[in-house]
């Protein structure tokens, strides 16, 4: 597993100023812009080829960009179907081989959906489908983060404890917070420094400090009604109160990789890292 030397900032696939748009030309914009992160996209499928992958890990190496990859959107590994099940898995595993063929680190996806039975039987169902993930690849060699997701909605699988117990269950796991999903589940809580502290804390007692130092999260302005996510937000149009995390993220001495994914996702990426790094703790 790749060591990460700090927290580092990044952008929700290629920045919306990027010249010529393409993943390479993305990397490069993300370097220019001081940022030291890009998430690949595959939300809509993996089609990227093995050898494309090869080239932008190198691409990435010179430029001193930690790549990390967001799976399909289209995943659910509490499916009533069966082939909807193993179609979710196969998504995660090409999504998988595709970051580590680029030298990746990470890999996020949401899980699935509670479908109103009992959590722990969904629980259950989907650490099983999770465990087999992890036997596929490991069959392979490949050796990379897999991150459920903090939810948006009390309906989908993935509150913090949830996730946490899983990186607990099932090695290559560790949890991907997205901290503007965690305020928007919870109706507007999970916005104040006592409450970010107790989400780290609950990761360190849960997973140790190790897990701190491997943090994968997602971070950007939301809207949200009585059930939950409704859309992503640039910062400074919405009620998170994003310095405040930043300097929680400081004082528990975070490394990993932050990912804006505001509308705006360079702008909020460079102003997070120009803030945190302004930060005394």
């Amino acid at each position: 597993m790749i060591k990460i030397d700090r927290l580092r900032f990044g952008t929700a696939g290629i920045p919306i100023s990027t010249p010529r748009p393409s993943t390479i030309n993305g990397i490069m914009q993300v370097k220019n812009l001081g940022l030291d992160a890009m998430e690949l996209e595959f939300v809509r499928g993996v089609n990227l080829k093995p050898e494309m992958a090869r080239k932008i890990g190198r691409v990435a190496r010179e430029n001193d960009v930690i790549l990390t990859a967001h799976a399909p959107y289209y995943i659910n590994l509490n499916a009533r179907e069966r082939e909807k099940v193993e179609a979710s898995k196969r998504r995660i595993i090409q999504s998988a081989e595709r970051l580590y063929e680029a030298g990746g680190w990470s890999v996020v996806f949401h899980a699935g959906y509670y479908l109103k039975q009992d959590p722990q039987r969904v629980y259950e169902r989907i650490r099983n489908e999770i465990k087999d993930i992890i036997r596929s690849l490991m069959d392979e060699g490949i050796e990379i983060w897999i991150r459920p997701e903090l939810t948006g909605k009390p309906t989908q699988f993935g509150d913090l404890k949830e996730l946490i117990k899983m990186s607990q269950d099932v090695e290559m796991v560790l949890p991907a917070i997205d901290f503007a999903h965690a305020h928007a589940r919870k109706g507007g809580k999970c916005n104040s420094i006592e409450e970010w502290r107790e989400m780290l804390s609950l990761m360190e007692e849960g997973l140790g400090e190790e897990a701190l130092k491997n943090m994968h999260i997602h971070m950007s302005g939301i809207e949200y009604t009585a059930k939950g996510e409704k859309n992503h937000l640039n910062l400074r149009e919405s009620d998170m109160r994003w310095k405040d995390l930043l300097h929680v993220l400081k004082e528990f001495k975070v490394r990993g990789v932050l990912i804006s994914e505001s509308p705006n996702i360079e702008g909020d990426a460079v102003l997070m890292k120009k803030t945190y790094e302004k930060i005394e703790v």
